[in-house]
């Protein structure tokens, strides 16, 4: 009885959540993209010309999605977003005539890019668990209230459009290979543990709202930072790309993962799609323009390189006895540091 059950439970599932999901899409449906970084396309490498910092990409999912289902895409999304920011500047893209709507936000409520900032360092000058204990009680104590007042706004300024939330993949799986940061293996867990925190709260957020939720952990299982392909970008040239995820990842990760909901069928990311997609820049561009003045007002939130060169760093190199001029003195500082926090945490 027991694989009866199963199936059972497993088919009530998928009934539950294609009753969730909008219909299919019709060619030309109205999809409005509003939210962060991780939806303008930040870490893709190329972006549109028009006069923000907000690094929109015609890589980003939704420009994909939107080319891969035949959607008008307006690509609100602004690299630095709040839920503020989102509020204040890319709501008024929405009206009674949009489709689709898909949103990511929230990290930057939650400081990620300071928190991944401080956990960067070497763990003897660091306050690593600190900056994330901050993001986490903002996550749990702060960020649903703003998530639960934007929703509602969303609802009611596109009030039959389909509305999908699109969550955070964790960034890392264990490892770190940048010869740059110094990322502990706990300190990653715990960084992790915050990403799965927030899509919680976004989870809990859209379903409360009557919007799907996208959860995109599993599908970047294996493709963290350090992996094989790697979906997400370690420290990289220029920062602002760091810690986000890259053309691959949001062609065969979130592409897929939002694409279905917002146009009701499968989307996988042909070469044709990618090149309209590419074609369309002049149009998106031309789109955006015009809110440019608007937009300059949000400032990017970029992770910061370590500087072991700083007062603060120097200072605790002082107390800890660490020879900044020798690698292999400020590694051992760190591998020690390492263990005793792995001591102190069991």
């Amino acid at each position: 009885m027991r694989p009866v059950r199963l199936a059972t439970t497993t088919a009530l599932t998928c009934l539950a959540l294609a009753a969730a999901l909008p219909a299919q899409a019709a060619p030309g449906d109205r999809y409005v993209a509003l939210g962060d970084s991780y939806s303008s396309g930040t870490g893709t490498g190329s972006y549109l010309d028009d006069g923000t910092s907000c690094q929109r990409s015609t890589r980003a999912y939704p420009s994909l999605v939107a080319a891969s289902g035949g959607l008008d895409l307006d690509l609100r999304a602004c690299s630095g977003a709040t839920t503020a920011d989102v509020t204040a500047t890319q709501l008024r893209a929405l009206s009674s005539s949009t489709d689709r709507v898909s949103i990511s936000v929230g990290g930057n409520d939650a400081g990620f890019a300071d928190v991944l900032t401080e956990c960067a360092l070497p763990g003897w000058p660091s306050d690593c668990n600190g900056a994330i204990d901050t993001a986490q009680s903002t996550i749990t104590s702060t960020l649903p209230g703003r998530l639960s007042t934007l929703f509602g706004s969303i609802r009611t300024k596109a009030p039959s459009a389909g509305v999908v939330v699109v969550g955070y993949p964790r960034l890392f799986m264990g490892e770190d290979c940048n010869a740059l940061t110094w990322f502990a293996p706990e300190e990653q867990t715990r960084l992790n543990s915050t990403a799965d925190l927030l899509n919680a709260r976004l989870r809990t957020a859209a379903t409360s709202a009557g919007f799907t939720f996208v959860d995109p952990t599993s599908r970047f299982t294996g493709h963290a930072v350090c992996d094989d392909p790697e979906w997400v970008n370690g420290l990289s040239n220029p920062i602002s790309e760091s810690y986000h995820p890259n053309t691959a990842g949001h062609r065969d990760g979130y592409s897929p993962l939002a694409g279905a909901p917002l146009t009701g069928a499968a989307v996988t990311v042909t070469p044709a799609a990618t090149a309209r997609a590419d074609a369309g820049a002049a149009e998106q561009t031309a789109r955006q323009r015009p809110r440019a003045e608007a937009d300059r007002r949000i400032t990017p939130k970029t992770v910061r390189r370590p500087d072991l060169d700083s007062p603060r760093v120097r200072r605790a190199a002082t107390r800890a006895g660490v020879d900044l001029d020798s690698p292999a003195s400020i590694m051992a500082a760190d591998r020690a540091w390492s263990s005793r926090q792995a001591d102190e945490r069991r």
